[in-house]
């Protein structure tokens, strides 16, 4: 039986060679359908493992408190707009204080400006930094980590100390060749001492997250003031097994502060951050959906041209088939033969779709700036599909060519 496969596969591979412009224009049609799958599904796939990496650095057990939640309500047929007051500082500070619920930490920032120009020395930025106002809890709540130095501590917060944690662009930029530790920045004609570095996040859609300065909160109040500062309330939950409870409790806790009777909805919103990217990761479903329906309309396409190829190879291979019919060979042999060589077609099809479709996917990963991580699931859904294309293709042929009577097949010119 092996040598009988064996056999097979070198008449296959013989075939091959014989037709071998219509063989890779075959098999480049087949390559077209599957390089459209593998190339979407690996740029979802990268698309997802992007934002499933920026947003759970927010910590699975963690919520923020909000100005909104969604932008509308639904009223039967009517939509209208909510409109919430914003987070201010006082009401923000308020629940701080009363929301003490078990094994959970709160932290207060807000984005203080996104166009801060900073100085060393006789050195400067462009002004496209990012200035936060913090406390000793937001690096913790949002899963960040210092590279070099160290975090705030609640003596730095509560003394209002000219300090600051710089992000990792500064070490290619402003401090480049230095040690950034105890170095002295100036933003807007304050001196910060630097005392930590954060570890490089990369860009999330352009925006990067490390060109950013990190300084306590009532510093950043009274350098940068402006009306209406919305600021972002952030809890994390130190057992998970307590999240819920924990976000009813803060629920509660925001309605005192905002001094909400029973009968009237919240005017603020809570997100957690693992429904955040559970609602991003839906989008990418939709993607994902795309690129089959894409794959499923092209490989149908290729499925026909492979069939006619095959039945062309039958046709043309009909003498060839009565002497061996003659010479004694079973239909199951000669099934199996022309089976094989439709499946050797169609696999090597598939291949060069993977290889293309990965090359491609890696291009438009790199070009848009996502996290690329190998497709296996995209590659294993390639070589399945090929192989249902080789079996949909080669089974009408290879009946064809097995029931053919030897005395006619003899007789063909």
């Amino acid at each position: 039986m092996l040598k009988l496969f064996k056999e097979n596969i070198r008449i296959a591979l013989g075939s091959i060679r014989t037709q071998l412009l219509r063989t890779v224009l075959t098999v480049m049609i087949i390559a077209i359908g599957i390089t459209a799958l593998v190339s979407i599904l690996t740029v979802v796939s990268a698309l997802e493992n992007t934002i499933s990496s920026d947003f759970a650095s927010m910590g699975a057990n963690t919520f923020n408190l909000k100005q909104y939640e969604n932008t509308v309500r639904r009223q039967g047929r009517d939509e209208r707009e909510i409109i919430n007051p914003i987070i201010s500082y006082p009401e923000a500070v308020a629940f701080k204080n009363k929301y003490s619920y078990p094994f959970t930490e709160t932290s207060l920032s807000f984005t203080a400006t996104s166009g801060a120009e900073v100085k060393f020395e006789s050195s400067k930025t462009d002004p496209e930094n990012s200035i936060v106002g913090v406390d000793e809890f937001f690096m913790t709540n949002s899963g960040l980590e210092t590279s070099a130095g160290r975090n705030f501590t609640g003596f730095d917060i509560d003394n209002n100390a000219y300090v600051c944690v710089v992000g990792s662009d500064f070490e290619k930029g402003l401090l480049k060749d230095v040690n950034p530790i105890d170095k002295i920045i100036s933003i807007r004609g304050a001196k910060f001492r630097v005392i930590g570095v954060l570890k490089e996040k990369g860009s999330t859609f352009g925006n990067s997250q490390d060109l950013r300065v990190l300084i306590p909160i009532q510093l950043a109040r009274s350098l940068f003031t402006a009306p209406n500062i919305n600021y972002t309330v952030s809890v994390m939950v130190g057992k998970k097994e307590l999240l819920d409870q924990a976000i009813d409790n803060a629920n509660s806790t925001m309605r005192r502060v905002r001094k909400l009777s029973p009968v009237e909805d919240n005017n603020f919103g809570i997100v957690r951050s693992d429904d955040l990217i559970n609602r991003i990761l839906g989008i990418t479903q939709y993607l994902g959906l795309a690129s089959w329906l894409i794959g499923i309309i092209t490989v149908l396409g290729s499925s026909i041209a492979l069939m006619n190829i095959m039945i062309v190879s039958v046709t043309e291979r009909t003498r060839e088939i009565g002497v061996r019919k003659a010479l004694g060979a079973k239909k199951t042999t000669i099934a199996i033969q022309f089976f094989i060589e439709t499946l050797l077609i169609g696999q090597l099809g598939g291949l060069v779709g993977i290889i293309f479709g990965i090359l491609i996917g890696f291009g438009i990963a790199t070009a848009m700036d996502f996290a690329f991580v190998i497709p296996w699931g995209a590659i294993i859904a390639a070589f399945i599909t090929s192989f249902i294309v080789a079996i949909a293709s080669g089974l009408y042929p290879a009946i064809k060519a097995a029931v053919l009577d030897p005395i006619e097949a003899l007789r063909y010119e």
